[in-house]
């Protein structure tokens, strides 16, 4: 009897179940290990950036949308600016048969599919509005829209504010949520932000008696006097007057009537009239600057002198603090006409948004004072940021910050939602992490810190370029920027401040 060598089996193999299973669990754990590690990296990228904002962006002279992200939108096919009203929202707005001769043209609104949106109104219009040329801004309550010829006022989601029934719709110039109806030649005011009608439209001048509309706004009547009224449509000071300067304070007001000048409290009590000759410039509790004869005091409402007028120019800033002149040399002085800051200065500026002031010197470096009057620096200021408390100052050839004490800053430590700190070495700049790490090596001329969308601005060999959040190249550095005021890049659209004619209306391009 034969014996078998050996044994075959035919049949396949059995699996390992469990460590099959095991493999398969490891693998999970991988991806979703690798997964949390990309999205902790996209989270730190796109920390700093916030919310998705929207910008109009013009190339080869077609226009279209990026966002905050330097991401196209709308691609640049559109021959007319698309105005963005409000960067926050998806809505933009675009001309189309535009005859510049009549100045005549129609507008669709559109999101950001470029589908046609708000389409139960026709000829839907922005409200501009600005302080000055460098400070543009659109209404973001309400859009203009018309109908037979007529205008009313919508909101961004298409509720109607007021029907059309105007001549005419614009913004006060200079104040917020402040918008005047034009209707048989008359004026009225509407404020878009409480949805009052605040006056009706039978005013023949209506004007805004401070930089807030919480200070007011002067009206002239069919009677042609002058009043003012407060936001709550009560009149402070009835139409009686026959004008009405724009000074005021605490309740105080320069009024003219029958060729006479007077201050007068709102109970319309006269406190004193004014000389032949004399100006009030500014009033600050009882304290009343006058200049007559070109020489500039200070009087009390009982025409009691408390500064003689002997300087050349005087204006109140702060606290007890006012700015003085004397032979085109500026100083500060307080309220009982002591010198607090000597008389050494070829301007000085009053930063109410920091509390301090910028004293410019001849060899035109500024000093730089706190608000009780102490001398904390020479620098130059290229940024004051009131949400974040800190001031930028440019000290010799290197930026610095500090807070509103003065006490010297980091960028850390005021640029907490930054990915990357601009640094210094050998006179290159590059960027560091928070933890301090090289992640951009030093080899840039110049350079930006990050702005609000990630994007840091580089400069190399007089050309400029820019970086986004994780230290990668959007942009090599290949644009001409050398006549631009403001330096800053969303991807690789730059700020546009190449013509006027945009306003400065957040309009970007790479200048194609």
């Amino acid at each position: 009897m034969s014996r078998a060598r050996g044994r075959r089996f035919d049949d396949e193999p059995k699996l390992n179940v469990k460590k099959v299973i095991a493999t398969i669990i490891a693998l999970i754990v991988i991806v979703m290990v690798i997964m949390s590690i990309m999205s902790l990296l996209n989270r730190q990228e796109t920390q700093n950036q916030g919310p998705v904002e929207y910008f109009s962006m013009h190339t080869k002279n077609k226009w279209g949308v990026i966002n905050s992200r330097g991401e196209i939108v709308l691609q640049p096919t559109y021959d007319e600016m698309i105005i963005v009203p409000d960067s926050t929202k998806e809505l933009f707005i675009y001309s189309y048969d535009v005859d510049k001769d009549t100045g005549s043209y129609s507008t669709k609104v559109i999101n950001s599919k470029g589908e046609e949106i708000l389409t139960d109104y026709k000829n839907i219009v922005a409200l501009d509005n600005y302080t000055t040329i460098d400070d543009v801004w659109y209404d973001k309550n309400s859009l203009k829209f018309e109908r037979n010829g007529k205008y009313g006022l919508i909101t961004y989601s298409g509720e109607q504010l007021l029907s059309p029934d105007y001549d005419d719709i614009y913004t006060l110039k200079g104040l917020e949520n402040s918008i005047i109806l034009e209707k048989d030649g008359k004026y009225g005011l509407y404020n878009d932000s409480t949805k009052q009608l605040i006056l009706e439209p039978i005013y023949l001048e209506i004007r805004a008696m401070g930089n807030s509309y919480t200070d007011g706004y002067v009206v002239k009547d069919e009677n042609e006097k002058y009043g003012i009224i407060g936001q709550s449509k009560k009149f402070i000071i009835e139409p009686q007057y026959d004008s009405i300067k724009n000074v005021f304070g605490d309740s105080k007001y320069v009024v003219e009537l029958e060729k006479k000048t007077f201050v007068i409290d709102k109970d319309n009590n006269t406190l004193f009239e004014l000389k032949d000759g004399e100006e009030v410039i500014s009033i600050h509790n009882d304290e009343f600057v006058i200049c007559n004869n070109k020489k500039y005091g200070i009087i009390n409402s009982k025409r009691e002198e408390i500064i003689e007028p002997k300087y050349d120019y005087l204006e109140y800033a702060y606290g007890d603090y006012y700015i003085a002149a004397n032979k085109k040399s500026y100083g500060i002085i307080d309220a009982s006409g002591n010198e607090q800051v000597p008389f050494s200065y070829t301007s000085i500026n009053y930063r109410k948004d920091g509390s301090f002031f910028e004293c410019e010197n001849k060899d035109f470096t500024t000093d730089i004072y706190d608000g009780k009057c102490e001398y904390k620096l020479t620098g130059t200021i290229s940024e004051v940021n009131s949400e974040k408390a800190y001031i930028r100052i440019r000290v010799e050839d290197e930026y610095k910050y500090y807070n509103f004490s003065f006490e010297e800053k980091t960028n850390k430590d005021v640029l907490s939602n930054n990915t990357l700190f601009l640094v210094k070495e050998n006179d290159k700049y590059g960027y560091v992490n928070k933890d301090g790490e090289k992640i951009v090596e030093c080899i840039y001329d110049d350079a930006t810190e990050q702005n609000k969308y990630g994007f840091c601005a580089v400069q190399k060999d007089g050309k400029w370029g820019s970086i986004k959040a994780d230290g990668t190249v959007v942009l090599e550095p290949s644009v001409d920027l050398s006549d631009s005021i403001n330096i800053d890049f969303i991807g690789k659209w730059h700020y546009d401040t190449s013509s006027s004619l945009y306003l400065n209306l957040n309009s970007y391009t790479d200048l194609n």
